[in-house]
């Protein structure tokens, strides 16, 4: 399995260490899509590169860290075929794999601290899309994004 990670400067820290912990405890490849310095750095670079990188089947799914969260997982949206859900807790994460198909997940640096972090990302990784009747959900949010392709 591959990860695409992306952080802007306030996630650096957190950065670092999720990509350890995965690498430690999944034996997971991660891909580093953000920055390693505190100097500013704007979050939709960052969440476009791992978007791009998941949705071109570079990687398997993502993991992307700003201040809140919220700012680079409406950039990761933004890319065609993305469904990042931004969590501050294990439940909604494994909600968006069961439930969603959700292929990204964000969190905020400023919002979870590292051992909060390492839960969310425990459920987003061990989790599966359940198919069936999320799938026509799914499907339909797929549509949207098609039908306003372009506008």
């Amino acid at each position: 399995m591959i990860i695409a990670m992306g952080n802007d400067h306030s996630a650096v820290d957190l950065k670092k260490e999720i990509a350890e912990y995965i690498k430690e405890k999944y034996q997971y490849e991660v891909l580093d899509f953000g920055t390693n310095s505190y100097e500013s750095f704007d979050y939709p670079l960052a969440g476009e590169q791992a978007a791009n990188a998941v949705r071109d089947g570079v990687a398997d799914l993502g993991i992307v860290i700003c201040g809140t969260g919220v700012g680079i997982s409406l950039a990761c949206n933004k890319v065609s075929g993305i469904r990042c859900v931004c969590c501050s807790e294990p439940y909604s994460a494994k909600m968006g794999r069961n439930h969603n198909n959700a292929n990204m997940l964000a969190f905020g640096a400023r919002v979870v601290g590292a051992e909060l972090a390492k839960m969310i990302v425990d459920a987003f990784l061990t989790n599966e899309f359940e198919g069936g009747r999320h799938a026509r959900r799914v499907n339909m949010i797929m549509n949207i994004e098609e039908r306003n392709r372009g506008r």
